[in-house]
């Protein structure tokens, strides 16, 4: 469908005081916010800055550094009025909160209010920003959509998604992150989801949590934000999601493969690395040929679907749009230069999608070698090091070439691989340099090569040496 152009929010210093429950303590009211910025580097006319108070930095150091950018309004907790005596009446406003990121949220939550349509949240240990953007590409065969831009899933990222949805948004696809206890709950509250789906519960963050059934009850407070007549969208080929329900007055609806969800998939084959399946609710029976790699993004894509159908949006209108869905940056993105095919799979990674990388590059037909270089998982808790060995031995079922392995833990993902039988070859590296050289000296044209680490391990500056980042 052609879409509306948007128009962006605009609001008065004073009535954004109002809403984040505050009061201006200098300067002018009337100044008028078209954007919330938390960067100061990037704040300018016509911003609200807010500062954050972080670990290393708090922000409030900037505020005079932003207002002499003009930006027409900020966020203060640690100013008072005989502070700002000498501020000019006509000048940028500052506006007193308890506490800048309470003030923040407060303020997503006013704008929130302010938009009657139905928001879809998405969280879950892995593939919360893939199923985001299929669900978004699903929805866009009938609805204009808003979806959470790059990764502001946080506590201070999703409040400034609700300052951008606009008056011509049909529906919103919001992805809702969480590192921490409590964190999902305050966010929830924030964009009042009206319905949700919870991916899967993994091991991601299980340091900060303990154990995947803590990781479950703090994923399942996303209703905290549900009024009743919501729907619960769950994986019901993951074994902790199978088992569970919504909380009263909320509806659960299972998707996947097995026989227990209401949205499943059924016949699902491979061609070139792409699944093709076809998507079943009741008497529905509609043919699906996704265009990005891996079977893993069958589940994705049955909940885009289930999504959408719940959404009023007929599953074979929506399986249209999602088919058109490409992927985006560093997301399992398929590249072919001077005859080498690239996988590059480096925003992230966990056991879970490490795996469904090595899937992926088991999938891409025609290939004479297959080659793994893969870095270390982050945030994995006390067993970090036999999550990585577990990678290394899923390759004998899986098998690799060539393994080059970039960073302390990733060597026992090589450990797990040697001792399995899982590579033909196997290499350990310390720096990105080095291993740069030495695939230039190894790779050759038939050959098949994924990328796939942790963003801070910063592989992707790496992959992109080997193919055009803009085809």
């Amino acid at each position: 469908m052609k879409k509306k152009e948007r128009t962006g929010r605009v609001m008065t210093a004073g009535e954004i005081a109002a809403a984040a429950g505050g009061r201006i303590l200098a300067g002018d009211g009337e100044k008028k916010v078209g954007r919330i910025v938390l960067d100061s580097r990037k704040a300018g006319e016509g911003d609200l800055f807010v500062p954050i108070i972080g670990e290393k930095v708090d922000a409030h150091r900037f505020l005079r550094q932003v207002c002499e950018a003009g930006a027409a309004a900020v966020f203060t907790s640690e100013h008072k009025e005989e502070d700002l005596a000498g501020e000019p009446a006509d000048g940028t406003a500052w506006i007193q909160v308890d506490d800048t990121r309470d003030g923040l949220q407060r303020l997503g939550a006013w704008c929130r209010s302010q938009r009657s349509i139905p928001v879809v949240g998405v969280t879950g240990s892995v593939g919360k920003t893939t199923t985001r953007e299929m669900i978004a590409a699903a929805l866009e065969a009938g609805f204009q959509v808003y979806k959470t831009p790059g990764n502001s899933n946080s506590q201070v990222g999703v409040p400034i998604t609700m300052w951008d949805i606009a008056p011509e948004d049909e529906i919103a696809v919001i992805e809702l992150g969480m590192s921490e206890p409590g964190e999902l709950t305050k966010i929830a509250k924030v964009a009042r989801p009206t319905m949700a789906v919870i991916t899967n519960i993994g091991i991601a963050h299980i340091e900060q949590l303990g154990s995947r059934e803590n990781i479950l009850k703090e994923k399942l407070t996303i209703q905290d934000g549900m009024e009743a007549g919501g729907i619960l969208l769950l994986n019901g080929d993951d074994d902790l999601l199978s088992r569970t329900t919504a909380r009263e007055g909320i509806s659960t609806v299972y998707y996947g493969i097995g026989e227990n969800c209401q949205y499943r998939a059924e016949e699902v084959s491979m061609e070139d690395g792409r699944a093709v399946f076809t998507a079943v609710h009741g008497d529905k029976r509609v043919p699906v040929r996704l265009q990005v790699p891996g079977r893993h993004n069958v589940l994705n894509a049955i909940a885009a679907l289930a999504v959408a159908e719940e959404s009023g949006l007929p599953m074979e209108e929506a399986a249209v749009t999602l088919e058109r869905f490409h992927g985006f940056k560093h997301r399992q993105q398929i590249f072919e230069k001077d005859g080498v095919t690239v996988v590059d799979d480096t925003y992230n990674a966990s056991p879970v999608s490490m795996k469904a990388g090595l899937d992926v590059l088991e999938t891409v037909g025609g290939r004479k070698r297959r080659i793994a270089v893969l870095a270390d998982m982050k945030e994995l808790g006390e067993n970090t090091k036999a999550f990585h060995y577990e990678v290394g031995a899923y390759m004998k079922d899986h098998p690799v070439d060539l393994l080059f392995t970039l960073g302390d833990l990733a060597r026992e993902i090589a450990r797990g691989a040697r001792e399995n039988g899982g590579a033909g070859q196997i290499e350990e590296f310390s720096g990105k340099g080095e291993l740069a050289g030495r695939l230039r000296q190894v790779l050759r044209p038939g050959d098949c090569v994924l990328f796939k680490g942790s963003n801070s391990m910063g592989l992707a500056e790496l992959a992109e040496q080997f193919y055009d980042p803009e085809e």
